[in-house]
């Protein structure tokens, strides 16, 4: 049985209570299924995929378990094997095939996701105005969003088969409709 985006929440909160944790969820959501409208896939199953994709990460922060020692619970909650196989295939570590557009466009979006909204949070206009070359500028600086992997960012551009820029610009694009809930400054702030 599918579930809906708002079984998938529910799953995550039940799971997550770090407030970054469930904004990280939102942003890789909103990046996720705004990829899913531009290539004509499924956008519920898309945005129930990326809220749970770190689902488990307070239980099992460690290698060593996230996101593998998750996937029976999403299994005993009645997830499909689609939304489990492509949730376990963002874990580099797991050397998983990521040989569906579900599962090349959530790793895309997971790390950049979160770099984006890392840039947001220190500018004065939030998402408003960022243009891919400023993200590129930090993403230079090792220092800046530390716990994001550089190396997947580039390679999450790479699956899509699009260029830095543009995966950035829309990730951007997607990120803006939820600035507030991602606890982005707005101009309408």
């Amino acid at each position: 049985m599918d579930r809906t985006r708002q079984q998938a929440w529910e799953t995550l909160n039940r799971y997550t209570k770090s407030e970054a944790l469930l904004r990280h969820a939102l942003a890789v959501e909103a990046s996720t299924a705004w990829y899913a409208r531009l290539f004509g896939e499924d956008e519920e199953l898309w945005r129930v995929t990326a809220l749970l994709h770190d689902f488990d990460y307070e239980i099992h922060p460690t290698l060593d378990k996230h996101p593998q020692d998750g996937a029976p619970n999403l299994r005993e909650e009645g997830y499909t094997d689609e939304v489990i196989e492509a949730e376990l295939s963002h874990a580099n570590h797991l050397s998983l095939p990521r040989d569906t557009p579900l599962k090349r466009t959530l790793f895309a979006c997971d790390e950049l996701s979160g770099f984006v909204h890392a840039c947001g949070l220190v500018r004065p206009t939030g998402l408003e105005g960022l243009e891919p070359k400023s993200v590129k500028k930090k993403l230079k600086q090792p220092s800046f969003a530390a716990g994001v992997s550089r190396e997947d960012v580039y390679e999450g551009a790479e699956l899509l088969g699009i260029d830095l820029d543009e995966h950035i610009a829309n990730v951007v694009v997607a990120l803006q409709p939820i600035a507030t809930e991602l606890g982005l400054r707005t101009e309408a702030a």
